[in-house]
């Protein structure tokens, strides 16, 4: 019996051991730690191995407890200090790529590298303004100071400012919303993030361009968060079809929206740095990108989410007038007469900039610039909106366009059939909350979009309000969009994103991946239907930066939306639809008339 019992007890002691070092294996791995943390890791669980049979498995209970307890401990302390470190992205995957020949900008020279394939320059971490930081915080940037030397831009400068996951929570993220999760031993870093983030990245045909088309894209993430060296917007397939692609680092959070009045009276403005960072990377696009063979004459700004904000702010915005010539905005704009995300007036941001200031004890502006960037930066929930400032913008971008106010000269535009989806994840809809949560919203037009769309099961609510939903935040602004740029005899064609696949489907930026047909060769969440529908689409792009018209030989016609009523599919089907949701259209046009 006691040769029995202590089977068993042994026997318990190696399943306890197994399973504790599996799940502190996925941690490790999840977690991006330290090849170091791994060879501590595997050595104390081996010593402990070795500890038990030769020392802890003869003891009473309470000593072989604290012995789980004290290797509890050992692995914390392995997470922590073998945490992963910051690391900079590299411009290209291939080891030791070939470096380009220097190009002279107007602050210095500057060297790329070429990507494994030989026929795409990246020029990664080109600085377009100087660092704003210390007496730079809170002011329009300025230009970088000159250099004489090369630069050698091969790795991207680090993401701006902003509250960063743990790793484990993005490494959960990829698997659970993205399903594309890779282990490896190679990536045990994280991306670094600073206030000294104005920086721009180049993806350009290898060798010597001239005249190319280009296409400056400006990130999303609700001006909270987001970096240019994301893989599914990353240039290079732009560049291999004769695009030039540029985007950039701007500031986000507080860093980029705090407004001040004390700082309206020194500079004119206040509230809009993020759109005055990418103002002057445009600026410096218009000086410099000639060197590299792009066409300043011809460029079109690209904006997804919060940086489709931007782009439609940049739209109406007399700083950016003449900096491109078309606008693609992907699921928002700030066309209706009250946006519904990203955006405030002047008041609402000053009134918010007084309340951040007494939270930190703070007098003026001078005493916030004296705080650490990583005190201030959770205040990126609190500023992150478009100002309108009376210098960036003069005037609410609805009026403005009424005005007949813009900068562009054509728009391709659209958003995805499920946008709601990454929002309401936590907040899905049943029976018991359906009305509530269209009365709270639609209050006196709540009766018409309930008959709109009855729910008679969870299921159907649940479907409803994430229609709903995507209407009021994306689908309705681009409605409002079209309505004017026919008002405003703007070119303008609509797309309407539907494409089901393994990863993110039609929700919010699941269209990205396809427009810039950076859809990885090996993955298998995407198949052959997938492929060929981002081909279209990228054409499509691609027509529309280099000439103003989408359309082009060998793609199905893809005509102008002067009705107001239809949209061009890219999903299973490919063509021409009534756009989906015109009749709750008309309940909000309602709402926004009676708010005005």
């Amino acid at each position: 019996m006691k040769e029995k019992a202590a089977n068993r007890k042994h026997r318990g002691f190696y399943v306890v051991w197994c399973v504790l070092g599996l799940l502190f294996a996925a941690v490790l791995e999840l977690n991006k730690n330290t090849l170091l943390g791994w060879a501590v890791f595997i050595a104390v669980m081996a010593g402990f191995l070795v500890l038990h049979k030769k020392v802890l498995s003869g003891q009473k209970g309470f000593v072989r407890f604290l012995g789980w307890i004290a290797l509890l401990i050992v692995l914390a302390g392995i997470l922590v200090f073998t945490w992963p470190r910051p690391k900079p992205i590299p411009a290209v995957r291939t080891k030791d790529p070939a470096k380009t020949e220097a190009v002279m900008t107007a602050f210095g020279p500057v060297v790329g590298v070429t990507d494994a394939e030989k026929n795409v320059d990246v020029f990664a971490g080109i600085p377009y303004a100087a660092p704003p930081v210390g007496e730079l915080r809170f002011r329009p940037p300025k230009d970088p100071a000159s250099w004489t030397e090369p630069l050698l831009c091969d790795t991207f400068a680090p993401m701006s400012m902003q509250e960063r996951n743990l790793p484990i929570y993005d490494s959960l993220a990829q698997i659970i919303g993205y399903h594309d999760y890779k282990i490896s031993l190679t990536d045990n870093s994280v991306e670094p993030v600073s206030e000294d983030s104005l920086y721009l990245n180049i993806w350009k045909p290898a060798g010597p361009q001239t005249g190319l088309p280009v296409l400056v894209y400006i990130h999303g993430g609700s001006l909270q968060t987001g970096q240019p060296s994301y893989g599914p917007y990353a240039g290079g397939t732009f560049a291999s079809n004769g695009v030039i692609c540029v985007n950039m680092g701007y500031r986000l959070g507080v860093f980029g929206f705090f407004a001040d009045e004390t700082l309206l009276a020194e500079d004119g403005t206040t509230g809009n740095y993020g759109l005055l960072d990418q103002i002057k990377a445009l600026e410096w696009v218009r000086d410099n990108i000639a060197a590299f063979g792009g066409d300043p004459g011809n460029v079109t700004i690209v904006g997804e989410s919060a940086g489709s904000v931007c782009v439609d702010a940049l739209c109406v915005s007399p700083l950016a007038k003449g900096l491109f010539r078309r606008a693609i905005l992907e699921s928002s704009t700030l066309a209706g007469k009250q946006p519904p995300h990203s955006y405030r007036l002047f008041p609402e941001a000053v009134s918010s900039g007084k309340e951040l200031l007494a939270r930190y004890g703070c007098s003026s502006a001078d005493d916030l610039r004296a705080l650490p960037a990583e005190k201030i930066v959770g205040e990126m929930n609190t500023q992150h909106h478009v100002t309108v400032d009376g210098y960036v913008l003069p005037d609410t971008p609805y009026a403005l366009r009424k005005a007949g106010v813009h900068n562009e000269e054509a728009i391709l535009h659209g958003y995805n059939a499920e946008e709601s989806g990454p929002f309401i994840i936590f907040s899905h809809a049943n029976l018991k909350n359906y009305q509530d949560k269209v009365r709270r919203y639609f209050r006196e037009e709540a009766e018409d979009v309930l008959a709109l769309y009855p729910a008679g099961t969870d299921a159907e609510a649940d479907k409803a309000w994430a229609g709903i939903y995507g209407t009021v935040f994306f689908n309705y602004p681009h409605f409002c969009l079209n309505r004017l740029a026919n008002e405003e005899g703007v070119p303008v064609w609509e797309y309407y994103f539907s494409k089901d696949n393994g990863q993110l489907g039609s929700w919010h930026s699941g269209e990205l991946i396809y427009a810039f047909a950076n859809i990885p060769a090996d993955s298998r969440l995407y198949d052959a239907s997938d492929r060929e529908l981002s081909k279209m689409m990228h054409t499509y792009w691609v027509n529309f930066a280099t000439c103003g018209d989408p359309n082009g030989e060998g793609l199905p016609a893809f005509p102008q939306n002067t009705d107001n009523k239809s949209v061009f599919e890219f999903g299973a089907h490919t063509g021409i639809i009534e756009d989906p949701y015109l009749a709750l259209y008309e309940i909000m046009d309602r709402m926004q008339d009676k708010a005005a």
